[in-house]
């Protein structure tokens, strides 16, 4: 923890607002307004916020400010910073605290405690990390034990030998299923040999995931995930604008598909009433298997030879589900071209009932192969896999169905 620390308590209060606005605007409008700020207090607004955050800001200023603020922080906290940006984001390295009662096991309980005394001044303290002279972490001490322990007791007596521990490279998603089994305010991080690299407080984790979860939904349509609520429109524009481009274009595939049926919409014009219907009920369906899949993955449910097993999962319930609301939208057809009329009133209820139980199988399928697809492209599995999944239902719904009218009816 950094000098201010004893700043006075005007200097505390604005340190807390600057760490508010860390955790609650993106990384460019924190940088834009900690650039007027003197590096020691960026220090102390850094060091108190979430690691993965504080890396994402560090790494947003500019070579000359950055290396400025490194050399500001203490020792320990600039050698953690850059530490942790060698390992790849969403691993566990990008969430690493300095490990603080770091001890010996050859020290007593009496002199234990005289150093913990200088260090709970400064930090919050949860366990003592015992480790040997290679640096490796060899046991961790439970506060309890020196309480109840004689003075002249050595770590080595009382420490609980060979801890659990994370690796840096550890994915999120496999680090909070080793959190949700054990539930430590505080985890060791080590490497391959067992050296003690850092700390990761299980709030830190929980925080992590939720952000990455509140992020998804977003992501599935194209908002960034920098962006918050506290994000200037200009801004936000720049983030969705070129997404709802995108979208544009792919609805215009969609018309163009339409457009070669135009002498069959022209012919049927009953047609034309149950596009929005077919395209909607695939949609529907394409977005339940799309959630499903994304969940999975967030999860890590997803194992070796698991994608198979999830597509014709998705298929099956599609070509079901597809069946069962095709039964419905095809008497609602029969219906409706009675009314209007028509001379061919079972066969268009026939076309409608095949083109949901094909669209709908298709819509499973795509729902389940596009995050999958993006993730194996090394692309976050739902960056705009809505748009892409809302393409993949319209083209093949509306052809199915125009497809199929032109062949049984016309």
């Amino acid at each position: 923890m950094s000098s201010s620390e004893n700043a006075p308590g005007e200097g505390q209060a604005r340190i807390e607002r600057l760490v508010e606005v860390v955790h609650h605007q993106g990384p460019d409008e924190v940088v834009a307004r900690l650039e007027v700020e003197q590096n020691s207090l960026i220090v102390d607004v850094l060091a108190r916020a979430n690691p993965a955050l504080a890396d994402e800001i560090l790494w947003t200023f500019g070579d000359e400010r950055r290396q400025a603020i490194l050399d500001a922080a203490p020792t320990t906290q600039r050698d953690q910073w850059s530490k942790n940006h060698g390992y790849p984001e969403d691993s566990v390295g990008r969430l690493m605290d300095p490990p603080i009662g770091v001890m010996t096991p050859e020290l007593t309980v009496a002199q234990t405690i005289e150093r913990l005394r200088q260090v709970v001044k400064k930090a919050l303290v949860t366990y003592g990390w015992v480790v040997d002279g290679q640096g490796k972490l060899v046991g961790v001490i439970v506060f309890r034990e020196l309480l109840f322990a004689g003075p002249d007791q050595k770590l080595s007596e009382l420490m609980l030998e060979r801890p659990f521990f994370l690796t840096p490279e550890l994915s999120l998603t496999d680090a909070m299923k080793a959190a949700l089994q054990r539930h430590f305010p505080a985890y060791p991080v080590c490497d391959a040999e067992g050296r003690l690299l850092g700390i990761v407080r299980g709030q830190t984790l929980f925080e992590q995931q939720a952000f990455e979860l509140s992020a998804q939904a977003g992501a599935m349509v194209g908002v960034e995930k920098e962006e918050r609520l506290a994000t200037p429109w200009l801004r936000s524009l720049r983030f969705r604008h070129p997404w709802l481009q995108l979208n544009l274009l792919t609805a215009f595939i969609a018309a163009a598909v339409v457009g070669l049926f135009e002498d069959t919409l022209g012919k049927l014009v009953v047609l034309a009433v149950f596009l929005p219907v077919l395209a909607g009920q695939s949609g529907n369906t394409g977005c339940q298997a799309l959630a499903v899949s994304l969940r999975g993955i967030t999860l890590g449910e997803v194992g070796e030879g698991g994608a198979g097993r999830i597509v014709a999962k998705e298929a099956l319930l599609g070509f079901l589900n597809g069946i069962l609301v095709g039964i419905t939208a095809g008497l609602g057809m029969y219906a409706y071209a009675r009314m209007q009329g028509s001379a061919t009133p079972h066969l268009l209820a026939l076309t409608v009932m095949l083109a949901m139980i094909a669209s709908c199988t298709v819509s499973g399928i795509a729902g389940s192969t596009i995050p999958m697809a993006l993730r194996r492209a090394g692309a976050d599995p739902a960056t705009a896999s809505s748009i892409f999944l809302t393409t993949a239902t319209d083209v093949v719904s509306m052809g199915m169905f125009l497809s199929l009218a032109n062949l049984l009816v016309l």
